[in-house]
Order: C-alpha cells, then sequence, then structure tokens
C-alpha cells in the first residue's frame, strides 16, 4: 500500500474573493486566510486540504493546465517508505523538488502537476438515518436527521481532460500504483489509488470530446466532496441557492459507475463542485469494467438532459485491469474494448 488518497487539491484561479466565499458556502472549513498573498486554506474532516490561489502565484509549478480550476493534486502516501520508493522510481525521468514540509512535488511529460507527501488519514465517522421502505422497517420511532447545511467530510475524487488518455493511464498505473477501475468508451476511465476504498479517486477524461466540456487542452473538470447521505446533500442544495449561487443544471442523480449520488454546482474556482455521497467500496478483488458512454452516465437525473432523452441501450461488459482505452489508433488498444461478458436488456 501507497497511496492512500487526496490529500491536497491547489485551485488556480482569477476571483481569489469569489472563489473563497463559495467555498465557505459549500461547506468546507476554513482555517486560514491571507488577503495580503491571495491565499485561503479549507481542511476537511478526514485532515485533507483545499487552496486557493491566484493564477500568477510563484507556488505554482509550470503544467500545462488551462483555465481556472486544480492546477496541482498532492496525494497522501502512507508511509515515508512508501513515498522514498515511488520517488526513486520518479527521479529516474522527472525533476524533483522538495518542500519545507517534505512534499515531492514534479511536473509528468504529459503536462501535470502533481505532488506527493506522508499523510495520515483521519478517521471519519458519519451516521445518516436509516431508511423505511414497504415491508421493512428500521427507523421506528425515530425522526429522520435534520442538517442545516452540508459540511463534506472528505474529497472522493477528482477530474480533468487529458489530451492522451492511456499516456496518463499509463503514467498512473505503472509509476504510481493506481488500478483501472471502469472504462467508459468516448469519455475516459476511472481509476483508484492502491491503497484506497472509494470506486475512484481519479477520472481520467477525454479532452478530444468536445461533449464534455473540453477543447483538447488539459483542463479541470470536476472535484467531488464527500457527505453522508442524500439528506445532506439536497440540504446543501437549498443552502448554496439561499446564498445567491446558481442552480445545478442537472440536480440531483446517481451515477450508474460508481452508484454515487451527486449534485454538481458551477464553481467560481473553476469546473463543478459536486456533492457525493453513497459511492461503491471496492478493493483489489473487483474486476473492471468496460461500459457504453451513455448507459454509464447515469441511474436517473432529476432535471434529465437532452442528450439522454431517447431510451438507453443496456450495455456493460468486464475487461482485464491492463486493458487500455479505446482510441482506435493506440497501441495495445482496440476499436471497442476487449469484452469477457455483456450484460443486455434481453
Amino acid at each position: 500500500m501507497a497511496i492512500v488518497g487526496i490529500e491536497t487539491l491547489v485551485y488556480s484561479v482569477d476571483d481569489f474573493d469569489t472563489s473563497t466565499r463559495f467555498f465557505e458556502d459549500y461547506g468546507l472549513p476554513l482555517i486560514n486566510r491571507d488577503d495580503i498573498h491571495k491565499v485561503a486554506r479549507f481542511q476537511l474532516a478526514e485532515g485533507s486540504n483545499v487552496y486557493i490561489r491566484k493564477h500568477d502565484d510563484p507556488w505554482f509549478q509550470n503544467s500545462k493546465m488551462v483555465g481556472n480550476g486544480v492546477r496541482e493534486c498532492i496525494w497522501g502516501v502512507d508511509t515515508q517508505e512508501s513515498l522514498q520508493r515511488l520517488t526513486d522510481n520518479l527521479a529516474k525521468d522527472h525533476e524533483l523538488k522538495q518542500d519545507a514540509d517534505g512534499t515531492i512535488r514534479f511536473v509528468t511529460a504529459f503536462g501535470q502537476a502533481i505532488g506527493l507527501k506522508v499523510w495520515t488519514k483521519q478517521p471519519v465517522f458519519s451516521h445518516p438515518s436509516l431508511t423505511n421502505s414497504p415491508g421493512r422497517h428500521q427507523r421506528i420511532n425515530e425522526t429522520v436527521k435534520w442538517h442545516r447545511r452540508a459540511i463534506p467530510k472528505s474529497i472522493q475524487h477528482v477530474v480533468w481532460g487529458y489530451k492522451d488518455v492511456n499516456e496518463t493511464l499509463l503514467f498512473y498505473r505503472d509509476r504510481l500504483n493506481f488500478r483501472l477501475v471502469d472504462l467508459q468508451i468516448g469519455s475516459g476511465v476511472y481509476i483508484r489509488a492502491d491503497g484506497a476504498t472509494d470506486h475512484h479517486n481519479m477520472f481520467i477524461a477525454d479532452a478530444n470530446n468536445p461533449a464534455l466540456g473540453f477543447a483538447c487542452e488539459h483542463a479541470f473538470h470536476h472535484a467531488n466532496f464527500g457527505v453522508e447521505s442524500i439528506d445532506e446533500l439536497m440540504t446543501g442544495k437549498n443552502y448554496m441557492e439561499r446564498r445567491g449561487w446558481p442552480k445545478s443544471t442537472w440536480g440531483l442523480g446517481r451515477h450508474r459507475i460508481s452508484s454515487g449520488a451527486f449534485l454538481y454546482l458551477h464553481c467560481p474556482a473553476g469546473g463543478e463542485a459536486e456533492y457525493g455521497t453513497d459511492i461503491d467500496v471496492l478493493d483489489d478483488r473487483w474486476q473492471p469494467r468496460v461500459w457504453e458512454q451513455f448507459f454509464g452516465f447515469h441511474i436517473y437525473v432529476h432535471n434529465l438532459p437532452e442528450f439522454v432523452m431517447h431510451e438507453i441501450e443496456w450495455n456493460m461488459g468486464f475487461c482485464s485491469p491492463d486493458t487500455l482505452y479505446p482510441t482506435g489508433d493506440t497501441p495495445g488498444a482496440a476499436a471497442s474494448a476487449p469484452v469477457q461478458e455483456l450484460v443486455s436488456n434481453s
């Protein structure tokens, strides 16, 4: 085991004040704010951090990411020995720099800024209300928990778009020991850190697909912040709207890939901020799956977008952990990913 999750997300923004106010309203606990240097730090219950910095902050490494959003992700590593193994390997073909707190930082060949840091992830405790259904009563003489607002406790995953999905996949898989979890044809691949249990810690999105909002450039898409229940998620939605933030375009939904319930909000710091809950938990016994793009997108969405108004064919299969994203012109990848078994609606 080595990488246990996301220790820090660092946003590069053009509007420091609005970005900071957004995350305060969103429910991230503000630890400190420096209005002289334009740096704000939030910390979640698990000990992970979110920083807001201006685009021109000299702290940033020279990456290829364009626009607002998370310009650097620092991954938490379980021990100093694990960190040393990773950095010994990376030093063969990367220029590494070490910060005063021991964080190792570098830029990949495809232009992404990354950090690695020894991190003790704090235990998080949730107590969602039990549910009742016809013939199955779990909550007796007890009301559903009331929330005043959402307070995310964890950073579950982060998403960027990449021009070459397989170049990125091979780096994270072969150099940082991430696991392939699921492959969504036309959209990208889901990967999980070797010491983590959430369905995915990162989605490698295909920046060549304009339907995903990309323009063939390395750009940020969204980060997912974990809350304990749909009740907390929806309370957070209402709280944000009361403070004047734009309504979610899709509203409440649940993904078929990962099973996670979601609510995306436009974020002035870049991309979208996703409230997420009830995501699948995996270990290394998991077999990766291959999904048709639209079938994998959702089980339900409150405001059904136009692009999935039609009935979607059930189309999902399985693949090996070393399968590559199907591009048609990448060695080792096929025009359609190798599928061992197919689920159909017949």
